[in-house]
Parts: structure tokens; C-alpha cells; sequence
């Protein structure tokens, strides 16, 4: 690997100053990386262009915005119809939010696949939850900007909730609308949050890639490369798999923006806003759907038996599972007692996590329905399957699990194979 070197002199001078040249030659083009990075290694960078496509669009949108409940609806509208590509703009920043919420949840899905979360990575992982969750919170405080109808009635779902807490539960609502009810305080603190927490995120994520950058990135063998041979350097060859994953990307995010730009929306949300009348289902965006049926899957009292006295009552159940779903990845590197990372190496693993795929997807599709029987049921079983599969499945199979055998190296497959081409090493990396 080749440190920064450059004939001209301006450059050579500025960066024995400020040695901004050097840190990005020895960070995104010298960067030794596993030379068996994988397509799936793509979303991280999809999801750090995502941020900036999301923060550019905002700012745009922000100019022409109003943050008043009497004016937010109609802004809107202006920015859809008046504003130059201001309809582009939008549905661009619309759409932005939910591809940036796949890209995220893909590469959280392939972190658990491949056992990313493990030492030495466990802060690494930490970082990216944080990331998670605040995601969350600038999405939904996004959605409640347009103030429609499921705008104004999710936020006074959703800041309700937290007045299932004991004691100081209604002062925090209070706390949150600025008053008594979801109103203009509301709307205003809502859209300088939202406009502040991206700032954050692109903070925290210099952080995870400074944490990646400490002992680099996992692989799909999910061992650690042991000398020059695992290694190659990042660019040109993950540049260009990442200009791929992008190219495809875009074409995708294309699709939806220019063809299909409300379909992941709610049509109830180009209904102006009114306390007065209920929408017939009020439910969140879809990458919230999950967590909401974990919300709803709690629909008993646990009391003390036989003495009648309720310790956590149906609502409060129902907040501590969905928050609690989300602080339970924080401790995952932890509950996962394997000694192995990936789980080509680990066959009862791999089946274990499908299924929990299988439970996050029925999580999603009962969240959109209403809240009767039989998805309370079904959404009461896979909630179960959740916390069980971090809580009792994972420390177990770190001790019953007798994994395959790991080779001694990175390039170990490709040398027993005899030879170094691209096919001569997919083959025998499939079979290990």
C-alpha cells in the first residue's frame, strides 16, 4: 500500500498543514480491506449517500416550508405546485426516507448474518443502533411536518404513549406538545428537531466508520485477515462495487419517485389536519409497522398472582416491548455466546435467522392491519419469537451449536482450489 504522494506543490503544502488529502488517500483509497467483500457490503455506503441525498433535499425544502398549523398544509401544496421542481424535490426527500430505511434495515440484517456485531466490533454496532434510533425519531417527526391527517393524528398517538409512564408520564407530554394538545408549540419543535437531527446522525456516523476503521471491516468467512494476501485496497476495487450498488440503486429509487412516488405513503395524509375527526385507522409509516405491532401485541395486565395488584398495566407492556425491541440490539454482541461470527459456519444459526426474518416481515404486515383477532394473535407469537430468539435461542446456541470447521485464512479457499481467479474462489467460498 502506497502512501499520498502528489507532484504539485499547492496540494503537497496544504496538506503538511492540514492533512485532508492524506487522510482520505489513506481511508477510502489505500484502505486495506477483506478481499471477499460481498454485493451485501454495499448498503453501508447506499445508506451514508441516502443521508446526504435526505439532508440536501431538506434544506431545499426547509426554504419554502412553514412551520404553522394554519400555513404547514398549504406550504406544502405550494411546494408541490408553485415551487420550481419543487414536486421533484419533495418526493425525492419523501421516498428518500423509506429507501434510506432499507438500505439500513438490509445492512443490520446482514450484520446479523454475518455475525458483525462480535469482538471486536461490539461499539461498532453500538454507533449503528444509535444511528437506528435516531433515525427514527427525525422520520417521525418528518412525517408529522405535512400535517395531514395521519401527520396530526400519529403524533398524538405516538406522544401519548408516554404517558403510560408512571409519575411523570403526563408532565413529559405536556413536555412534548408545548401545552395541551398537539398544536402549533408542537409543530414548531417537531420541525426544529427534524431539522437538526440529521446533523447528529452524520456526527454519529464519523464515529461508526472511525470505530470501523479500528479493526476494519468484518467478511463473509468472519474471520480476520491475518496478512497482506486477505487484503486489497479499497480503491479501485470496493469503488467500483460500490458504483455498481449505487447505479442499481438509483434506478430503483428512480422508479418510485417518478412513477410510483405516494406508494409508500398514506393517501389520508393529503387530508389537511382536523382534531376533530378520526381517521377509521390511524398507523404509522411502514418501517415503523414492526415496533407498532410489538406495541399492540401487549394487551394484558401482569399482575402478582392472586393478590389482584397490577405491576404493568396492557399500555405501559405495550411501550416497554417496543423500546425495549430496540435496546435489545444494544446488548446483542453479548447474548450471542458463539465463538464464531458467520453463519455459513453455523448451521442451526442460519436457520434461526430466517425465521427471525419470517417474524420482522409478519411483524410489518400485522402492524398495517387493524387491531383485531387473528393478527393480535399472530402478532402476539412472532413479538414472542423476537425476544426469544436474543434473549433464550442465541445464549443457547453458543453452547449446544458444534460449528463447521473455519479455514486458516481468507485466501485459504482460494489456494486449496489452485488457482486465484474470481469463479476459482466464489466456488469453494460457497462450499465453507
Amino acid at each position: 500500500m502506497s502512501g499520498f504522494n502528489t507532484n504539485n506543490r499547492a496540494v503537497k503544502w496544504f496538506d503538511n498543514r492540514l492533512p485532508i488529502f492524506s487522510y482520505v488517500n489513506e481511508h477510502l483509497v489505500d484502505y486495506p480491506a477483506p478481499r471477499n467483500l460481498n454485493y451485501l457490503w454495499n448498503f453501508g455506503s447506499l445508506a451514508g449517500i441516502t443521508l446526504v441525498i435526505m439532508i440536501a433535499t431538506g434544506l431545499l425544502l426547509a426554504m419554502q416550508y412553514t412551520p404553522h398549523v394554519d400555513h404547514a398544509f398549504d406550504s406544502v401544496e405550494r411546494i408541490m405546485r408553485d415551487v420550481n421542481f419543487g414536486w421533484l424535490i419533495r418526493y425525492i426527500h419523501m421516498n428518500g426516507a423509506s429507501f434510506f430505511f432499507i438500505v439500513v434495515y438490509l445492512h443490520m440484517f446482514r450484520g446479523l448474518y454475518y455475525g458483525s456485531y462480535k469482538a471486536p466490533r461490539e461499539v461498532l454496532w453500538g454507533l449503528g443502533v444509535i444511528i437506528l434510533l435516531l433515525m427514527m425519531a427525525t422520520a417521525f417527526m418528518g412525517y408529522v411536518l405535512p400535517w395531514g391527517q395521519m401527520s396530526y393524528w400519529g403524533a398524538t398517538v405516538i406522544t401519548n404513549l408516554f404517558s403510560a409512564i408512571p409519575l411523570v408520564g403526563d408532565s413529559i407530554v405536556s413536555w412534548l406538545w408545548g401545552g395541551f394538545a398537539v398544536d402549533n408549540p408542537t409543530l414548531n419543535r417537531f420541525f426544529a428537531l427534524h431539522y437538526l437531527l440529521p446533523f447528529v446522525i452524520v456526527a454519529v456516523v464519523f464515529l461508526h466508520l472511525w470505530a470501523l476503521h479500528r479493526f476494519g471491516s468484518n467478511n463473509p468467512l468472519g474471520i480476520e485477515a491475518k496478512g497482506p494476501q486477505d487484503k486489497i485496497p479499497f480503491h479501485p476495487y470496493y469503488t467500483v462495487k460500490d458504483l455498481v450498488g449505487l447505479g442499481v440503486f438509483l434506478i430503483l429509487f428512480a422508479l418510485f419517485v417518478f412513477y410510483a412516488p405516494n406508494y409508500m405513503g398514506h393517501p389520508d395524509n393529503y387530508i389537511e389536519a382536523d382534531p376533530l375527526v378520526t381517521p377509521s385507522h390511524i398507523v404509522p409509516e411502514w418501517y415503523f409497522l414492526p415496533f407498532y405491532a410489538m406495541l399492540r401485541a401487549i394487551t394484558f395486565d401482569i399482575s402478582i398472582p392472586f393478590t389482584g395488584i397490577t405491576l404493568i398495566d396492557a399500555k405501559l407492556g405495550g411501550v416497554l416491548t417496543m423500546f425495549g425491541s430496540i435496546i435489545l440490539l444494544f446488548f446483542l454482541p453479548w447474548l450471542d455466546s458463539s465463538p464464531v461470527r458467520s453463519s455459513r459456519f453455523r448451521p442451526l444459526y442460519k436457520n434461526f435467522f430466517w425465521v427471525l426474518v419470517v417474524a420482522c416481515l409478519v411483524l410489518g404486515y400485522v402492524g398495517a392491519q387493524p387491531p383485531e383477532e387473528p393478527w393480535v394473535t399472530i402478532g402476539q407469537i412472532a413479538t414472542a419469537y423476537y425476544f426469544a430468539h436474543f434473549l433464550i435461542i442465541l445464549p443457547l446456541l453458543g453452547r449446544l451449536e458444534r460449528p463447521k470447521p473455519l479455514p486458516a485464512s481468507i485466501s485459504d479457499p482460494v489456494l486449496k482450489s489452485g488457482g486465484a481467479g474470481t469463479s476459482a474462489q466464489a466456488k469453494p467460498m460457497e462450499k465453507a
